[in-house]
Protein backbone atom coordinates (compact mmCIF):
# COMPACT_ATOMS: atom_id res chain seq x y z
CA UNK A 1 0.00 0.00 0.00
CA UNK A 2 2.71 2.13 0.48
CA UNK A 3 2.90 5.57 2.83
CA UNK A 4 0.37 8.23 2.72
CA UNK A 5 2.04 10.82 0.14
CA UNK A 6 0.40 14.47 0.34
CA UNK A 7 1.71 17.51 -2.37
CA UNK A 8 1.30 20.86 -1.46
CA UNK A 9 1.02 22.76 -5.13
CA UNK A 10 1.07 26.96 -3.92
CA UNK A 11 -0.66 28.56 -7.14
CA UNK A 12 -1.18 32.11 -8.48
CA UNK A 13 -2.54 32.20 -12.00
CA UNK A 14 -1.36 28.59 -13.42
CA UNK A 15 -4.32 27.91 -15.11
CA UNK A 16 -2.40 26.71 -18.02
CA UNK A 17 0.09 24.89 -16.47
CA UNK A 18 -1.97 22.95 -13.62
CA UNK A 19 -3.30 20.25 -16.19
CA UNK A 20 -0.39 19.58 -17.38
CA UNK A 21 1.02 19.34 -14.07
CA UNK A 22 -1.42 17.31 -12.64
CA UNK A 23 -1.25 14.42 -16.22
CA UNK A 24 2.46 14.02 -15.33
CA UNK A 25 2.53 14.05 -11.46
CA UNK A 26 -0.63 11.74 -11.06
CA UNK A 27 0.60 8.15 -13.12
CA UNK A 28 3.81 8.98 -10.42
CA UNK A 29 2.13 9.29 -7.41
CA UNK A 30 -0.11 6.06 -8.16
CA UNK A 31 2.87 3.78 -8.67
CA UNK A 32 4.35 4.85 -5.55
CA UNK A 33 1.50 4.17 -3.66
CA UNK A 34 -2.74 4.09 -3.43
CA UNK A 35 -2.58 6.64 -0.72
CA UNK A 36 -2.27 9.88 -1.63
CA UNK A 37 -3.22 13.95 -2.05
CA UNK A 38 -2.71 16.81 -4.01
CA UNK A 39 -3.38 20.01 -2.20
CA UNK A 40 -3.26 23.01 -4.76
CA UNK A 41 -3.69 26.45 -2.91
CA UNK A 42 -5.06 29.41 -4.91
CA UNK A 43 -3.37 32.04 -3.91
CA UNK A 44 -5.94 34.31 -4.39
CA UNK A 45 -5.58 33.84 -8.53
CA UNK A 46 -7.31 36.33 -10.96
CA UNK A 47 -7.49 33.88 -13.92
CA UNK A 48 -9.19 30.51 -13.68
CA UNK A 49 -6.99 28.90 -11.26
CA UNK A 50 -10.22 27.92 -8.70
CA UNK A 51 -12.19 26.90 -12.00
CA UNK A 52 -9.74 24.16 -13.19
CA UNK A 53 -8.51 23.15 -9.87
CA UNK A 54 -12.17 22.71 -8.96
CA UNK A 55 -13.22 20.64 -12.34
CA UNK A 56 -10.10 18.36 -11.32
CA UNK A 57 -11.41 17.68 -8.12
CA UNK A 58 -14.71 16.76 -9.44
CA UNK A 59 -13.28 13.97 -11.05
CA UNK A 60 -10.81 12.74 -8.77
CA UNK A 61 -10.87 12.61 -5.39
CA UNK A 62 -7.36 13.04 -4.84
CA UNK A 63 -7.56 16.29 -5.45
CA UNK A 64 -7.96 18.68 -2.64
CA UNK A 65 -7.87 22.33 -2.51
CA UNK A 66 -7.65 25.60 -0.55
CA UNK A 67 -9.45 28.94 -1.81
CA UNK A 68 -7.33 31.79 -0.18
CA UNK A 69 -9.81 35.21 0.46
CA UNK A 70 -6.98 36.97 -1.65
CA UNK A 71 -3.18 36.59 -2.65
CA UNK A 72 -1.19 36.37 0.64
CA UNK A 73 1.91 35.11 -1.08
CA UNK A 74 3.35 31.30 -2.00
CA UNK A 75 5.47 31.79 1.74
CA UNK A 76 1.75 31.93 3.57
CA UNK A 77 0.10 29.29 0.42
CA UNK A 78 2.77 26.73 1.27
CA UNK A 79 1.90 27.08 4.98
CA UNK A 80 -1.73 26.72 4.48
CA UNK A 81 -0.68 23.28 2.55
CA UNK A 82 1.45 22.01 5.40
CA UNK A 83 -1.28 22.73 7.97
CA UNK A 84 -3.82 20.81 5.69
CA UNK A 85 -1.87 18.19 4.50
CA UNK A 86 -2.51 14.35 6.15
CA UNK A 87 0.04 12.62 4.65
CA UNK A 88 3.29 10.48 6.41
CA UNK A 89 5.22 12.23 3.42
CA UNK A 90 4.77 15.89 2.30
CA UNK A 91 6.03 17.54 -0.72
CA UNK A 92 6.50 21.34 -1.82
CA UNK A 93 6.11 21.56 -5.78
CA UNK A 94 5.34 24.37 -8.00
CA UNK A 95 2.53 24.07 -10.64
CA UNK A 96 5.08 24.86 -13.56
CA UNK A 97 6.78 21.96 -14.04
CA UNK A 98 9.60 23.35 -13.13
CA UNK A 99 10.00 20.73 -10.39
CA UNK A 100 10.43 17.59 -12.11
CA UNK A 101 7.48 15.30 -10.97
CA UNK A 102 9.63 11.99 -11.93
CA UNK A 103 12.03 13.25 -8.86
CA UNK A 104 9.18 11.98 -6.39
CA UNK A 105 10.13 8.39 -7.17
CA UNK A 106 13.66 8.80 -5.88
CA UNK A 107 12.40 11.03 -2.81
CA UNK A 108 10.14 8.57 -1.77
CA UNK A 109 12.35 5.06 -1.93
CA UNK A 110 15.04 7.29 -0.02
CA UNK A 111 12.84 8.45 2.70
CA UNK A 112 11.83 4.57 3.04
CA UNK A 113 15.26 3.98 3.83
CA UNK A 114 14.80 5.30 6.96
CA UNK A 115 18.26 6.93 6.78
CA UNK A 116 17.10 10.67 5.91
CA UNK A 117 14.19 12.98 7.29
CA UNK A 118 13.98 14.99 4.07
CA UNK A 119 15.18 14.94 0.33
CA UNK A 120 15.62 18.63 -1.01
CA UNK A 121 16.01 19.34 -4.70
CA UNK A 122 18.90 22.04 -5.66
CA UNK A 123 19.68 23.88 -9.06
CA UNK A 124 23.17 23.43 -10.17
CA UNK A 125 22.63 25.66 -13.62
CA UNK A 126 20.38 28.48 -13.85
CA UNK A 127 20.29 28.05 -17.50
CA UNK A 128 17.62 30.61 -19.53
CA UNK A 129 17.07 32.63 -16.34
CA UNK A 130 18.26 35.96 -17.11
CA UNK A 131 22.38 36.99 -16.34
CA UNK A 132 21.88 40.05 -13.67
CA UNK A 133 18.93 37.67 -11.80
CA UNK A 134 21.54 34.57 -11.68
CA UNK A 135 24.31 36.87 -10.45
CA UNK A 136 22.57 38.26 -7.25
CA UNK A 137 21.04 35.45 -6.16
CA UNK A 138 24.46 33.61 -6.20
CA UNK A 139 25.74 36.88 -4.12
CA UNK A 140 22.91 36.68 -2.16
CA UNK A 141 22.92 32.41 -0.67
CA UNK A 142 26.90 33.83 -0.73
CA UNK A 143 26.16 36.63 2.05
CA UNK A 144 23.38 34.80 4.06
CA UNK A 145 25.71 31.56 4.36
CA UNK A 146 28.39 34.23 5.50
CA UNK A 147 26.48 36.00 7.99
CA UNK A 148 24.06 33.68 9.66
CA UNK A 149 24.55 30.06 10.89
CA UNK A 150 21.76 28.32 8.84
CA UNK A 151 23.13 27.37 6.06
CA UNK A 152 21.08 27.42 3.05
CA UNK A 153 22.37 25.57 -0.10
CA UNK A 154 23.23 27.51 -3.14
CA UNK A 155 20.13 26.78 -5.96
CA UNK A 156 17.76 25.32 -3.05
CA UNK A 157 14.36 24.86 -4.20
CA UNK A 158 11.20 24.33 -2.12
CA UNK A 159 10.70 21.58 -3.81
CA UNK A 160 11.70 18.70 -1.40
CA UNK A 161 10.23 15.56 0.33
CA UNK A 162 9.57 15.50 4.05
CA UNK A 163 8.33 13.11 6.84
CA UNK A 164 5.32 14.11 8.95
CA UNK A 165 7.94 14.98 11.99
CA UNK A 166 9.61 17.25 10.37
CA UNK A 167 6.81 19.26 8.96
CA UNK A 168 5.31 18.85 12.13
CA UNK A 169 8.08 21.07 13.54
CA UNK A 170 8.34 23.51 10.91
CA UNK A 171 4.48 24.07 11.68
CA UNK A 172 5.77 25.26 15.04
CA UNK A 173 7.26 28.35 13.59
CA UNK A 174 4.24 30.61 13.17
CA UNK A 175 5.93 33.96 12.42
CA UNK A 176 4.07 35.99 9.92
CA UNK A 177 7.01 36.61 8.47
CA UNK A 178 8.19 33.92 6.72
CA UNK A 179 11.40 32.91 5.01
CA UNK A 180 10.78 28.83 4.08
CA UNK A 181 13.98 27.84 2.30
CA UNK A 182 15.86 29.82 5.99
CA UNK A 183 13.05 27.65 8.22
CA UNK A 184 13.92 24.07 6.38
CA UNK A 185 17.26 24.58 7.27
CA UNK A 186 16.55 26.39 10.62
CA UNK A 187 14.67 23.28 11.83
CA UNK A 188 17.56 20.76 11.16
CA UNK A 189 16.62 17.02 10.55
CA UNK A 190 19.17 14.93 8.06
CA UNK A 191 18.26 15.89 4.78
CA UNK A 192 19.79 14.67 1.22
CA UNK A 193 19.72 16.92 -1.78
CA UNK A 194 19.00 16.29 -5.49
CA UNK A 195 21.27 18.01 -8.52
CA UNK A 196 19.18 18.76 -11.32
CA UNK A 197 19.49 21.37 -14.02
CA UNK A 198 17.05 24.14 -14.55
CA UNK A 199 14.02 23.59 -16.32
CA UNK A 200 11.53 26.10 -18.58
CA UNK A 201 8.41 26.74 -17.06
CA UNK A 202 5.62 24.43 -19.26
CA UNK A 203 3.43 26.91 -19.55
CA UNK A 204 2.33 30.66 -18.22
CA UNK A 205 4.86 33.45 -17.04
CA UNK A 206 6.86 33.48 -13.87
CA UNK A 207 5.58 35.56 -11.24
CA UNK A 208 8.87 36.64 -10.00
CA UNK A 209 10.52 40.05 -10.98
CA UNK A 210 13.80 41.54 -9.77
CA UNK A 211 11.82 43.63 -7.16
CA UNK A 212 10.29 40.92 -5.94
CA UNK A 213 13.32 38.56 -5.91
CA UNK A 214 14.91 41.60 -4.05
CA UNK A 215 12.01 42.25 -1.26
CA UNK A 216 12.28 38.31 -0.97
CA UNK A 217 16.08 38.44 -0.22
CA UNK A 218 16.14 40.99 2.17
CA UNK A 219 13.42 38.78 4.04
CA UNK A 220 15.76 36.02 4.16
CA UNK A 221 18.44 38.41 5.55
CA UNK A 222 16.44 40.05 8.33
CA UNK A 223 14.82 36.78 9.65
CA UNK A 224 18.15 34.99 9.83
CA UNK A 225 20.89 37.11 10.76
CA UNK A 226 21.58 40.56 13.16
CA UNK A 227 24.50 41.03 10.70
CA UNK A 228 22.99 44.23 9.71
CA UNK A 229 22.77 46.07 12.62
CA UNK A 230 26.58 45.04 13.46
CA UNK A 231 27.53 46.34 10.09
CA UNK A 232 25.51 49.83 11.32
CA UNK A 233 28.94 50.11 14.43
CA UNK A 234 31.10 49.32 12.68
CA UNK A 235 30.55 51.55 10.08
CA UNK A 236 29.93 54.17 12.09
CA UNK A 237 33.57 53.52 14.03
CA UNK A 238 34.76 53.41 10.62
CA UNK A 239 33.39 56.90 9.62
CA UNK A 240 34.61 58.29 13.62
CA UNK A 241 37.97 57.07 12.33
CA UNK A 242 38.08 58.23 8.62
CA UNK A 243 36.36 61.85 9.63
CA UNK A 244 39.47 62.36 12.53
CA UNK A 245 42.14 61.60 9.72
CA UNK A 246 40.06 64.20 7.55
CA UNK A 247 40.35 66.90 10.29
CA UNK A 248 43.63 66.13 10.50
CA UNK A 249 44.65 66.52 7.01
CA UNK A 250 42.46 69.54 6.36
CA UNK A 251 44.12 71.05 9.46
CA UNK A 252 47.32 70.43 8.42
CA UNK A 253 46.71 71.66 4.93
CA UNK A 254 45.34 75.03 6.28
CA UNK A 255 48.11 75.38 8.48
CA UNK A 256 50.90 75.17 5.93
CA UNK A 257 48.41 77.33 3.73
CA UNK A 258 48.09 74.81 0.89
CA UNK A 259 44.58 75.24 -0.34
CA UNK A 260 44.03 72.18 -2.90
CA UNK A 261 40.68 71.99 -1.72
CA UNK A 262 37.21 73.96 -2.07
CA UNK A 263 36.25 74.14 1.25
CA UNK A 264 32.76 74.97 1.15
CA UNK A 265 32.82 71.82 -1.45
CA UNK A 266 34.23 69.46 0.61
CA UNK A 267 31.60 70.37 3.44
CA UNK A 268 29.08 69.75 1.07
CA UNK A 269 30.55 66.59 -0.33
CA UNK A 270 30.84 65.05 3.29
CA UNK A 271 28.04 66.17 4.83
CA UNK A 272 25.55 64.46 1.70
CA UNK A 273 27.92 61.12 2.02
CA UNK A 274 27.00 61.44 6.08
CA UNK A 275 23.48 61.93 5.35
CA UNK A 276 22.98 58.89 3.23
CA UNK A 277 24.88 56.41 5.70
CA UNK A 278 22.75 58.36 8.37
CA UNK A 279 19.43 57.66 6.60
CA UNK A 280 20.95 53.86 5.37
CA UNK A 281 21.66 52.73 8.83
CA UNK A 282 17.72 53.93 9.82
CA UNK A 283 16.06 52.38 7.18
CA UNK A 284 18.21 48.96 8.60
CA UNK A 285 17.23 49.77 11.82
CA UNK A 286 13.26 50.15 10.66
CA UNK A 287 13.23 47.28 8.47
CA UNK A 288 13.88 45.18 11.69
CA UNK A 289 11.62 47.54 13.97
CA UNK A 290 9.00 46.78 11.18
CA UNK A 291 9.61 43.40 11.29
CA UNK A 292 8.84 43.07 15.31
CA UNK A 293 5.70 45.49 14.73
CA UNK A 294 3.93 42.74 11.99
CA UNK A 295 5.05 39.98 14.42
CA UNK A 296 4.11 41.70 18.11
CA UNK A 297 -0.02 42.02 16.23
CA UNK A 298 -0.35 38.05 16.04
CA UNK A 299 -2.62 38.36 12.86
CA UNK A 300 -3.55 35.09 10.82
CA UNK A 301 -0.19 33.92 8.09
CA UNK A 302 -3.64 33.92 5.60
CA UNK A 303 -7.44 33.22 5.49
CA UNK A 304 -9.31 30.58 3.69
CA UNK A 305 -12.44 31.55 1.48
CA UNK A 306 -13.07 27.71 1.11
CA UNK A 307 -11.56 24.44 0.88
CA UNK A 308 -13.01 20.60 0.00
CA UNK A 309 -10.66 19.10 2.89
CA UNK A 310 -12.30 17.05 5.87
Amino acid sequence: MGKFISIIVPSYNEEEAIPMYYEKTSPILKSLTSDYEIIFVDDGSKDNTEKVVKELAAKDEHIKYVIFSRNFGKEAAMYAGLEKSKGDYIAIMDADLQDPPEKLTEMYQTLESGEYDCVATRRVTRAGEPKIRSFFARKFYKLVNKYTQTEIVDGARDYRLMTRKMVNSILEMKEYNRFSKGIFSFVGYRTKWLEYENIERCAGVTKWNFRKLFVYAIEGIVSFTVAPLFFIIKLGAALMCLDFVAFIVFLVLHLTKVYLFSWPLVLIIVFVFLTAIMLMCLGILALYHAKTYSEVKRRPIYFERENNID
